[in-house]
C-alpha cells in the first residue's frame, strides 16, 4: 500500500531548492517531456528547467498567443500544440496527434489546474474543477499510455496541493447537482482525486517499469490565484492589508522556480526508482498525516487510499466514456 511508504526518504534537498540543484546530477539529453500548464507559473518553470538539462519538451496551449510569448524566451529543445483541458475531444486529439509523431513519452507533468473559481460546467456536464484538474489529465494521461509504455522507466507527476486536506472525494454528488456548491470543497476534492490518481496510476505502469507520484508544490504566487478577490487572500492571510505579500507569505511561501522543484524531483530522483504512487511535497515523500501534524503539511490518509484510487480510476472511466 502506498500509504506505508508515506515518510520522507531524506533526499537531501531543503523545501525551498531551486530547480539546477535538484536537477545537478540528472541528464535528460534523449528524454521527451509533457508540461500542461507549462507555459505560466511554476508550468514554466518546469519547462525552463527540463529543457535546460536536455529534454524536448511539449507544451500543450490553450491560449497560443499568450503561451508563444511566455516561452520565447526559453531555451532548448521546446515545442507547443493546441490543447484545452476543459474539451475532452480537444484532449484526445492532442493525444492521437502526439502518439503519431513521438517515439516514446518519458515524462508527463500534468501540472495544469484552475483553484477557487465560481461554479461552471465543462464538458458533459462536470463541475469544472473536477473536470478540468482531474478528468482532462486523466483522459490525456489515457491517451498517452501508448507512449508511456515505450519509454524506459516513465514517470507522471500529477500536481495535487495542501488544499486536499480540507476532504476526500464527494462520492454521493461530485458534480454537485444536489448539494451547495463551495469552490474550496471542490478544489479540494480536484487535488485529492489529482492524488488517489497517481496512486491507481503507478500500479498500472508498474507492468512496463513506470511509476506515477503526486505533488504538493508549497505556497506561491502565479495565476492560479486569478479568481480570488484580494479581500479574500487578505482573510487567507496571504496579503497584508495594503494588498502586499504578508509576512506569513514571505516566510512560507515559494517562489515560481522553487515551487516546480518538487515536481522534477518526483520525476527525476533516482531514490524513487522502488517507489509507487507516493505523494510528495518539499523536494522529498511527504509524511503521512496524524493528529499532531501541522495545518500545511502531510498527507491526508484520505488521499492515500488504495481502495479510493481504484474506486476514483472506475468511476473515471466511466465518465470518461460518456464524454
Amino acid at each position: 500500500m502506498a500509504a506505508a511508504d508515506q515518510k520522507p526518504l531524506g533526499s537531501g534537498f531543503p523545501a525551498k531548492s531551486e530547480p539546477h540543484e535538484v536537477l545537478a546530477d540528472i541528464d535528460l539529453t534523449g528524454k521527451i517531456a509533457i508540461v500542461t500548464g507549462g507555459y505560466s507559473g511554476i508550468g514554466l518553470e518546469t519547462t525552463r528547467a527540463l529543457a535546460a538539462k536536455g529534454a524536448k519538451v511539449i507544451v500543450p496551449v490553450r491560449d497560443e498567443a499568450k503561451a508563444a510569448d511566455n516561452l520565447s524566451g526559453v531555451e532548448g529543445d521546446v515545442s507547443s500544440a493546441t490543447m484545452d483541458l476543459s474539451d475532452i475531444a480537444s484532449v484526445r486529439k492532442f493525444a492521437d496527434a502526439m502518439c503519431g509523431s513521438l517515439s516514446q513519452l518519458d515524462l508527463l507533468i500534468n501540472n495544469a489546474d484552475i483553484m477557487a473559481c465560481p461554479l461552471e460546467r465543462v464538458g458533459p456536464g462536470w463541475e469544472s474543477q473536477f473536470g478540468i484538474n482531474h478528468m482532462g489529465h486523466f483522459a490525456l494521461t489515457k491517451g498517452l499510455m501508448p507512449l508511456l509504455e515505450k519509454a524506459d522507466a516513465p514517470r507522471v507527476v500529477a500536481l495535487s496541493s495542501i488544499a486536499h486536506k480540507r476532504n476526500g472525494i464527494l462520492w454521493e454528488d461530485i458534480p454537485f447537482e444536489n448539494s451547495e456548491y463551495n469552490k474550496w470543497v471542490s478544489y479540494a476534492q480536484s487535488k485529492s482525486a489529482n492524488a488517489l490518481f497517481a496512486n491507481a496510476l503507478s500500479r498500472r505502469m508498474a507492468g512496463f517499469g513506470g511509476r506515477a507520484f503526486s505533488v504538493h508544490p508549497g505556497g506561491i504566487f502565479t495565476p492560479l490565484q486569478r479568481h480570488l478577490p484580494v479581500e479574500e487572500q487578505i482573510e487567507l492571510g496571504w496579503l497584508d492589508k495594503d494588498g502586499e505579500p504578508s509576512e506569513l507569505a514571505k516566510a512560507g511561501f515559494k517562489t515560481p522556480a522553487q515551487g516546480c522543484t518538487t515536481s522534477l524531483w518526483a520525476a527525476t530522483s533516482p531514490l524513487l526508482n522502488d517507489k509507487h504512487g507516493l505523494y510528495c511535497e518539499d523536494c522529498d515523500v511527504a509524511q503521512l498525516m496524524d493528529e499532531n501534524s501541522p495545518p500545511f503539511a502531510c498527507v491526508a490518509p484520505h488521499a492515500c487510499d488504495d481502495d479510493a484510487a481504484e474506486r476514483l480510476w472506475q468511476l473515471s472511466e466511466a465518465l470518461l466514456a460518456d464524454a
